[in-house]
């Protein structure tokens, strides 16, 4: 189960109509890919079609659709949204993470 806090969903809903996606029907894919510092780094984009062996959550009014694969890395995570001072953007606060880089978007397990 991959969870959405609520500044995050709202921020979702605004890029994903931006975008020309319907947060109703469409979805957020959340994947992990190699590479960054860290070794892994997150995926987050929009999508309107699920493959079949996809692993499908809504939380907080967001589909969210995983690959079987990043689903094992991402069990428990949290997607937020930080608009500060530090830097604007997505943030994955992954349970699984033993490591993560300074900007936030690679980990290590």
């Amino acid at each position: 189960m991959i969870k959405v806090s609520d500044i995050a969903k709202k921020k979702v809903v605004e890029l994903m109509q931006d975008d020309g996606f319907n947060p109703d029907n469409d979805f957020v894919r959340v994947g992990v890919k190699s590479g960054g510092c860290s070794g892994l780094s997150y995926d987050l984009k929009f999508d309107k079609e699920k493959a079949e062996d996809d692993k499908v959550f809504e939380d907080n009014g967001v589909r969210i659709i995983v690959d079987k694969k990043s689903f094992l890395y991402l069990v428990g995570t949290t997607l937020e949204y930080s608009g500060g001072l530090n830097g604007t953007g997505f943030v994955f606060n992954n349970p699984n993470a033993s490591r993560t880089c300074g900007c936030g978007e690679s980990f290590s397990l």
